[in-house]
């Protein structure tokens, strides 16, 4: 394949996929509506088709101006866009539409490709567009993927757990990187084994090129760190990249209850651990990036950024108050 167009392409995920087709010589086009700004704008090696992913006339227009091998979907958040997508590109040589962990509806350890259940997804959640139903879209999304390939398309899905590293939006990683720099002691959820799967992006971007290359028709792979660190340990990795040290303070239910605080006001913890299996992906020749070495970049760019991640999780105040109790007992 020597032609990849990417829907979305300028944010996160999309914006790391461009990087890892450009450094293995693909001729790259994104596609989007241009509300984001476009970090390729200067880059003649990207070209730009402006247009909104969920008008079918504006992506069949984008599939007769590129006519691209590879198509990857990095913003298909309806069912209805996967149906649309798989096709208008059913002559691509590879459709990958990026899904995610929460399709899983079972809780299981680890979750599985092709063991474990999908959440299931009604009329009414296939076009919703809250947070609630998004797992539910997304597995719906990958039985729309495994129907293409029954009609012989080439078409395979991503599931990644939390993305995280540079140009991260959504800041959940940002809320730790920047407690562990401007404080002494840091607040843990619980005992800190909380176990979460979380994956860097830049293995994301080359897992789904590896699938468009390697992979198997109507196929889901997980992509996820395949070594995984409790939310403890992810502490403690952030602080050796900060070249720092701080005071861990474990706080259970009632202690937390002094600041008014909950387990799960604070990001990337999960009450229940979340793993994926990545053997399947590894398979294919994929390998992830070293804990160590993720952490750094995504360590160099908050420091770079003014990100703070302050909307994700408790405020310091309310910590504070819970950190006075702890001192007392």
């Amino acid at each position: 394949m020597d032609s990849a167009l990417v829907i979305g392409g300028t944010r996160f995920i999309g914006r790391h996929l461009v990087e890892d087709l450009l450094e293995h010589e693909y001729d790259v086009t994104i596609f989007n509506r241009g509300n984001s700004e476009n970090p390729f704008a200067d880059d003649d090696r990207v070209a730009h088709v402006e247009g909104d992913r969920t008008n079918d006339t504006a992506l069949e227009s984008a599939a007769m101006t590129v006519d691209p091998d590879a198509v990857f979907d990095c913003v298909a958040y309806h069912p209805k866009d996967v149906h649309a997508a798989t096709r208008i590109f059913d002559d691509c040589e590879a459709y990958v539409y990026v899904s995610s962990g929460a399709a899983y509806g079972a809780e299981e350890i680890p979750k599985r490709e092709d063991e474990t259940t999908l959440e299931p997804c009604s009329a009414e959640q296939a076009t919703d567009d809250t947070f609630e139903t998004y797992g539910n879209r997304k597995a719906e999304g990958d039985r729309a993927v495994f129907a293409a390939a029954d009609n012989g398309i080439r078409a395979m899905a991503v599931r990644p757990p939390i993305v995280y590293g540079p140009h991260d939006h959504t800041e959940r990683l940002d809320w730790w990187i920047d407690r562990v720099n401007r404080f002494d002691r840091v607040v843990v959820p619980g005992d800190g084994t909380n176990l979460r799967h979380r994956v860097f992006v830049e293995d994301v971007a080359s897992a789904l090129r590896i699938v468009a290359e390697r992979g198997d028709a109507g196929e889901a792979y997980n992509v996820g760190d395949r070594r995984l660190v409790t939310l403890e340990e992810m502490v403690d990795l952030i602080a050796e990249s900060l070249e720092t040290s701080v005071d861990l303070v474990h706080a259970g239910p009632r202690e937390l209850a002094a600041g008014d605080i909950d387990l799960d006001d604070y990001p990337l913890y999960r009450s229940y651990p979340h793993v994926l299996s990545t053997a399947k992906l590894a398979a294919l020749g994929w390998e992830s990036t070293p804990l160590e070495a993720a952490m750094d970049r995504s360590v160099a760019a908050h420091l770079e950024s003014d990100r703070d991640g302050d909307d994700n999780g408790p405020d310091r105040e309310a910590e504070e108050r819970v950190l006075s109790i702890l001192d007392t007992l």
